[in-house]
């Protein structure tokens, strides 16, 4: 699907491209050791390699697939986190945010605004992943109105370590028997949970 997404407001929030002013906002989210526990990439170091990353939003600006937000207050228009929505088939929504600003509904506010733009745009679904040792993401998965589909175990690279997914789904076409199973068929250790 090739669209490019564009700038969302909410009652609180601006959701936008990042740029290169963002570097530093930037670098305090992506070394925040609480908000990237369970990431699969380490906290960044230093200001250069956050400069990596930002050269990676920059590429994926240059493209129609794939889009990149940062999350920000519109009282100061800096960015305190972001989320993600991947192009491949899997359409997998991701999201970070600085652990001072948990437990405010700011991710489940600036996800409900992207499936809000998703849905008029014409998408099918979304999926979405959490460790099964970080519930509170789970908790967003739910709160926007997605559904848990299974549980998956991966080795998680750069940080190599065995993980169990749970992979939560949202169909906006009515279909609600589909499931993506592309994470299914390449674990062999996959099944489905009764924890809810």
């Amino acid at each position: 699907m090739n669209v490019l997404l564009p700038e969302i407001e909410t009652k609180r929030l601006i959701l936008r491209k990042f740029t290169q002013n963002d570097l530093e906002p930037l670098f305090l989210i992506l070394s925040d050791k609480q908000t990237n526990t369970y990431l699969p990439w380490f906290p960044v170091q230093t200001i250069e390699e956050t400069q990596s990353f930002l050269q990676h939003y920059q590429e994926e600006y240059q493209q129609t697939l794939g889009h990149q937000y940062a999350v920000c207050f519109k009282k100061d228009n800096l960015p305190i986190g972001y989320v993600h929505l991947s192009y491949n088939d899997s359409y997998d929504l991701g999201y970070g945010l600085r652990h001072d600003f948990w437990r405010m509904g700011i991710t489940t506010e600036a996800c409900l605004a992207i499936i809000e733009q998703l849905r008029k745009i014409g998408f099918s679904y979304i999926t979405a992943t959490h460790d099964r040792n970080n519930p509170r993401s789970g908790e967003v998965m739910k709160k926007i109105g997605m559904t848990y589909r299974y549980s998956y175990e991966e080795q998680w690279q750069p940080k190599d370590k065995l993980v169990v997914f749970r992979m939560y789904q949202l169909n906006f076409d009515g279909q609600n028997s589909r499931v993506y199973q592309k994470y299914w068929n390449q674990s062999k250790q996959h099944f489905i949970e009764s924890f809810l």
